[in-house]
């Protein structure tokens, strides 16, 4: 299973290098409380967990400009990780394929280029992971999402994942999230590519949730502690999958 998204492989003369994350699940399981020596050392890179914000479309990345930070500090919280700062980087950028981690939110529609489609196609397919998010339930930006990422992978939409996915439980045992506004359940949507999930996105404000006390869009959504939670499973399940 872990093979998926180690290693170094070639695909169309690009390198896809994502063999940090072998370290990245054994910090995890220390922080799960498992009795295992790791030796570290500040230059190691194979220790150390970073984050891509994305800069998509004419969008430069920058929505919620602090919910990048609070989600690192939330990691950081959980594991015995090196967290290092956030790295910007561009769908249509070479070091794309160095950052195995990749973090997305926005409030409006957008329309992906040809060139981000293909190069996010190869980055999803040689094991990046991609966590998207849209900011203060606004729905522009989940409906674009769901149109944009259903043109990476020829007959693959984007679908709800169900509550019995290991998503739900990588962390903390998660058997339903309210929404705050309506009565409804909150579900997350994914992207599946041969049967892996390599793609979550939440359309009720989840980086709202976690990031600023959930200010900007309070009373609606996803509640702080719900969206902390949810948000550490996401993460949790991308670097042990």
């Amino acid at each position: 299973m872990f093979g998926r998204r180690m290693g170094v492989e070639k695909t169309m003369g690009v390198d896809v290098k994502f063999g940090m994350r072998i370290a990245i699940l054994l910090t995890v399981v220390l922080a799960l409380g498992e009795s295992m020596a790791l030796s570290q050392t500040p230059e190691d890179k194979q220790a150390t967990f970073f984050m891509g914000r994305v800069k998509y479309s004419a969008n430069d990345g920058n929505d919620c400009a602090g919910v990048g930070e609070d989600l690192m500090k939330l990691v950081s919280r959980a594991s015995t990780l090196k967290i290092q700062e956030e790295r910007r980087v561009r769908l249509i950028d070479p070091e794309l394929y160095e950052t195995p981690f990749l973090f997305m939110n926005g409030h409006y529609n957008f329309v992906l280029s040809e060139a981000e489609v293909e190069n996010l196609r190869k980055y999803l397919s040689h094991g990046g992971f991609f966590f998207a998010s849209g900011c203060c339930t606004n729905p522009d930006f989940p409906k674009a999402w769901r149109r944009e990422f259903g043109r990476i992978f020829p007959g693959e939409a984007v679908k709800p994942i169900p509550y019995d996915h290991l998503i739900y439980r990588s962390f903390y045992q998660i058997d339903h999230v309210r929404s705050l506004n309506e009565n409804r359940d909150i579900r997350l949507e994914g992207l599946f590519y041969q049967n892996n999930l390599v793609a979550v996105m939440c359309e009720d404000g989840l980086c709202c949730s976690f990031s600023a006390n959930n200010t900007c869009n309070e009373g609606k959504g996803i509640s702080p502690d719900d969206g902390q939670k949810l948000t550490l499973n996401i993460a949790v399940y991308a670097l042990t999958h």
